[in-house]
């Protein structure tokens, strides 16, 4: 069966795999470890039977042949070396009491520790055994001595006779130990293996199955079924997490039904606000229509007036047919004039649900200026406009538009015909419309040289029923709504003002198109 790279099961293969190879690993090198020890101590002793052995053969290497017919020398020095030979020794040392070299057979270390004469002459003074490891290779694992030497006194009849010393390598001990190494190292791997799957096939049984159980069900879950809980054989963790789930599940749909309750709700609430939100928008409109209806009215009496005047002349009946064509044109451009005038009222007055386009703010704004013409407070005031924005188009609704810029120039208008009419040298009744492009934006400010408001006052100005007009003259929302619909565009507006000199109000809104800026 093939298991996937990242599955819980290769996971748990390799991680256990590891485990058991690491735990068998560092089994072995504790093993190797005491098996360097036991066989260097084993060599030692090993050594220390040789030299007494060599003890034995002292009276033939030491004294003279005698009647009796003990070995000669020649026969005692091959004893030695083969002893040497069987002992796996490299060399033998051996001096008499009075420091004459009796035996010097073999080859041990060159340059390591003490010569084999001055060890042989301390031990045989000292009367004590000395062990000695000398120099430094590698064993199986690590480094370890290379060579030993034991030196013994040896004594006879009372007293010391002579001093022995033997010198045997340890490297034939440590290739032994790495030939076995690897053998152990191929049973390690295998029992790794081995144990790895049996482990494995025990934890498939007891958690992955049940996992992958639990995991179809909830791959196959659909709402309002509850999981099955897995039995007592998958393991009492197995178990109470499906428990767990099932819980969860549970609150997860009491949940959901909660929210939906409670969406249901904010929806509803939503539909209410936006239409209370309407509802505020078309009362400020009305209100701002039923001000511009007086301007309107009187603004529609002078051509009523030339209207009657001209039919007048018409009824006469000295008039030629050319006088009367003249008449009946002027007529006609008054009706269109006063048409003109009611539809652009009605158009602005028409209740309607928001629609958002692309908007010319330049145009919308000269639009509205065109509406409050014919009003009593746009008398005597001088309108400049420095249009410096190379873009001017926005998305937004054209209508909630015009009502922001109405109802803000409708506010300096107020202000400005509440001061007195400039005589001679007095400054002149001023709105100033500016617009420029700012960094994917159109900055609209329009500025009076009105009288300005009161520090106290200009932080509540965008708060819905705040006025300091005198009652009858406003309603307190226009500002609140034209803050609101700015808002909703995106846009901010803000207001400065200096007692006494004037107010200026910006706007600022995305233009279309530009970067990070989304229809």
């Amino acid at each position: 069966m093939r298991i996937p790279a990242f599955s819980l099961k290769a996971s748990v293969i390799a991680q256990l795999g590891f485990l058991i190879l690491a735990a068998m690993l560092l089994c072995d090198v504790v093993m190797v470890r005491f098996a360097e020890r036991d066989l260097v101590r084993a060599r030692v002793q090993a050594g220390r039977l040789l030299a007494w052995s060599l003890e034995g053969l002292l009276p033939d290497l030491i004294e003279e042949e005698d009647e009796s017919g003990d070995k000669s020398r020649a026969e005692a020095m091959a004893a030695v070396r083969d002893l040497l030979e069987e002992a796996g020794y490299a060399s033998a040392f051996i001096v008499d009491r009075r420091g004459e070299v009796v035996v010097d057979m073999g080859e041990g270390p060159k340059g390591l520790g003490i010569p084999p004469l001055a060890t042989a002459l301390k031990v045989l003074r000292a009367g004590q055994e000395q062990v000695e490891l000398l120099g430094r290779t590698w064993a199986v694992i690590w480094p370890g001595p290379e060579w030993v030497r034991i030196s013994v006194p040896t004594s006879g009849r009372g007293r010391t006779r002579a001093g022995i010393s033997v010198t045997g390598s340890l490297e034939p001990l440590y290739h032994d130990l790495r030939t076995s190494q690897k053998f152990v190292l191929l049973y390690i791997l295998l029992d790794t293996a081995i144990l790895a799957l049996a482990g494995m096939a025990l934890l498939a049984r007891v958690v992955v199955r049940p996992i992958r159980r639990l995991l179809k069900m909830t791959e196959d879950y659909t709402e309002g079924d509850f999981l099955v809980t897995l039995g007592e054989s998958s393991g009492s963790e197995i178990r109470q997490l499906s428990r767990s789930l099932n819980h969860m599940i549970r609150r997860l749909e009491e949940n959901k039904a909660a929210m939906r309750e409670h969406i249901t709700s904010l929806e509803q609430a939503n539909e209410e606000l936006r239409k209370a939100q309407n509802e505020v928008f078309r009362s400020e409109k009305l209100a701002s229509v039923g001000r511009l209806a007086a301007g309107v009215a009187h603004e529609i009496g002078n051509p009523i007036g030339i209207i009657l005047g001209y039919l007048e002349l018409m009824g006469r009946t000295d008039l030629s047919e050319s006088e009367r064509a003249d008449c009946i044109g002027r007529v006609e451009a008054e009706i269109a004039r006063i048409h003109r005038i009611i539809r652009t009222l009605l158009d602005f007055s028409r209740a309607s649900e928001e629609k958002r386009e692309q908007v010319s703010m330049h145009g919308l704004i000269k639009d509205t200026l065109e509406m409050l013409q014919p009003q009593a407070i746009m008398e005597d005031v001088r309108t400049v406009f420095e249009l410096q924005a190379e873009r001017d188009v926005v998305f937004a609704d054209p209508g909630r538009m015009q009502q922001v810029f109405l109802n803000i120039l409708m506010n300096a208008g107020d202000v400005l015909a509440e001061g007195p009419t400039p005589g001679k040298g007095e400054k002149v009744r001023t709105i100033w419309i500016r617009t420029r492009s700012k960094k994917g934006r159109i900055e609209v400010s329009i500025t009076d040289n009105g009288f300005g408001i009161a520090a106290e006052d200009l932080s509540q100005v965008f708060d819905p029923f705040f006025t300091t007009k005198d009652p009858g003259k406003g309603t307190g929302l226009g500002l609140s709504v034209s803050h609101r619909i700015v808002e909703d565009l995106g846009g901010s507006i803000r207001i400065l003002s200096t007692p006494g000199e004037g107010t200026t109000v910006i706007i600022e809104l995305p233009l279309e198109g530009a970067e990070g800026i989304t229809t």
